[in-house]
């Protein structure tokens, strides 16, 4: 467990997800969903059955070269930042990051805090080379913070998203670990 420190001064604790986190971070994805139109997902959609994610949960806390970070104040939690790879042998070196950030939270550097913790983690597996990323190209915001810790836009998916009666390009990025 760690701690980091908001723009606004206030500290939250930062601890690694096992199984028994499964019912309230499917609670918290649910919530989150209707907060943003820039998940894979909105409100009330992120239907993942409690028992087999507890089970993706403890898997995921004993692989070397994946993790899953919860972030709470006051025992509530306010933040999930992962980056998941695969365990297969020739693609365990790329890590797939996603962080989501309570509304409540936003513009205080949470995102950015929790990245580059994500990063710096990655960094001392000897395990991950590369951290990819996909993101809505409307989010000007987060792709700009992306770019600021090294990422760079690898391609685009076309129209792969369907989001208030529009369709929306994807943005794959990506960021080479040294």
């Amino acid at each position: 467990m760690f701690e980091l420190k908001l723009k606004n001064g206030e500290i939250v604790k930062v601890r690694q997800a096992t199984g028994t986190d499964a019912k309230s971070i499917i609670d918290f994805y649910n919530i989150v969903g209707g907060e943003t139109n820039f998940l894979s997902f909105g409100g009330n959609e992120f239907k993942r059955n409690e028992v087999e994610y507890e089970t993706f949960l403890e898997d995921t806390f004993n692989e070397k070269n994946s993790i899953i970070l919860l972030v709470t104040i006051n025992d509530q939690l306010i933040s999930i930042g992962s980056i998941n790879s695969s365990q297969k042998e020739r693609t365990k070196h790329v890590g797939t990051l996603g962080i989501v950030v309570k509304k409540e939270y936003w513009g205080l550097s949470l995102g950015k805090l929790l990245m580059q913790s994500l990063i710096d983690w990655a960094k001392q597996t000897d395990l991950t080379r590369k951290i990819q990323l996909v993101t809505n190209e409307d989010n000007l915001k987060a792709i700009q913070l992306y770019k600021n810790l090294g990422f760079e836009i690898e391609g685009v998916i076309k129209e792969d998203t369907y989001i208030n009666g529009k369709y929306c390009n994807t943005l794959l990025m990506g960021l080479f670990i040294k």
